[in-house]
């Protein structure tokens, strides 16, 4: 099997609320989808959802990338065979996860539909028999961030992810207002997506979140300091899950020498696509350190491509890729029901693309 024919749209996912965190409020979602067709006439899907601001990505430059470099070089070459695919890639250009990833999924997405077989039991079959997933709430008022956590826990949501980031004081308010609401038995994520800054600026806060018993903290300050990592996770009882400061293998090694986090959230879009994913769960579990799947956001096919990935390793404790039920309008049909989402046994990533959908949203497209 061959790849021989390329196409990229460049879409827009419409939120029904805009999303906001830290860094950014996004009031759609900007989305590559990839799309690889092989000599026998099968199609396998990917998604890239760029991040300037964690991966240095931005929509059009991905795509340009994936136009001119990346999928030219991967043009002709066997899905099967991964390793040399990412060398290729490698090769070709430094960084570029996102672009990766989605060349990954779709090579995934085609051996399985070869196969015949969920791309789950590629990489080893089903570890856990379910998955979950967290209500995630965007920076809001303290008290309008309680309503919504009760309202989420009275929907069925079994935990709860808090994004915040915007001013420390506030923060605490609104971590308090959401545990007095809901109760201490709920799970309780905070996210701060580097807001925090610094170690002496975050300190002070982890300190006072102590008593709130949350799950874990997840990157409270800047990517790239691991050293100030480091320091909270010695200095707090709290949980320290390092995010946008792992990206690949290089960085864990790092963080698992000094010791600068009890979890890490691998996401798709940072490490380049299942393959590097599977290899980061596997030395983190090594190092007795759990892992989580996360999203930037990513419509069903990105989505599904991290739940496959969840469900087949042990050390994949938490999943939280929601993407499609932010949005209004999604290209695929993956099933979510509160607080489980539901992977198919038919091959590949499982998905049905809604064609219409994806010519409805894209705003630039290309074959090769």
């Amino acid at each position: 099997m061959k790849i021989i024919q390329c196409e990229i749209y460049a879409i827009h996912l419409p939120l029904k609320e805009p999303f906001v965190i830290a860094y950014e409020t996004y009031k759609n979602m900007p989305s590559i989808i990839v799309k690889l067709t092989a000599d026998n006439g099968l199609v396998g899907y990917g998604e890239a959802v760029p991040d300037e601001h964690v991966t240095g990505e931005t929509i059009y430059a991905t795509f340009e990338v994936l136009k001119h470099v990346l999928l030219p070089a991967v043009k002709n070459q066997n899905p099967f065979q991964l390793e040399k695919i990412h060398h290729i890639m490698n090769s070709s250009i430094a960084g570029n996860s996102s672009a990766k990833a989605a060349i990954d999924i779709a090579c995934y997405d085609l051996i399985g539909k070869y196969t015949k077989l969920p791309i789950y039991e590629l990489l080893g079959g089903k570890y856990h028999d379910s998955l979950t997933y967290a209500k995630v709430l965007s920076i809001d008022e303290p008290r309008a961030m309680a309503e919504k956590a009760q309202e989420a826990i009275q929907k069925g949501y079994s935990s709860l992810k808090l994004k915040v980031g915007w001013d420390i004081d506030a923060d605490v308010e609104r971590i308090a207002a959401v545990r007095k609401k809901v109760g201490d038995k709920v799970p309780v994520r905070v996210d701060v997506n580097q807001g925090w800054g610094t170690y002496s600026n975050a300190l002070p806060a982890v300190k006072a979140l102590e008593p709130y018993k949350l799950a874990w903290l997840e990157q409270p300050i800047k990517m790239g300091d691991i050293d100030g990592l480091a320091e909270l996770k010695e200095k707090t009882t709290i949980p320290i899950m390092a995010d946008e400061s792992i990206h690949h293998q290089e960085h864990l090694l790092e963080i698992i020498k000094k010791k600068a986090a009890d979890k890490i959230n691998i996401k798709l879009m940072k490490c380049g696509g299942i393959y590097p994913a599977i290899h980061l769960a596997k030395t983190a579990e090594s190092a007795g350190i759990s892992c989580q799947i996360g999203s930037m956001v990513e419509s069903s096919i990105g989505s599904a491509a991290g739940y496959h990935t969840a469900i087949s390793r042990k050390n994949i404790s938490s999943t939280e890729l929601t993407g499609p039920l932010l949005f209004s309008q999604d290209i695929g049909n993956l099933k979510y029901d509160i607080p489980f989402v539901h992977l198919t046994t038919e091959p590949g990533l499982g998905i049905v693309v809604d064609e219409e959908s994806l010519q409805q949203l894209t705003i630039k497209k290309e074959h090769i």
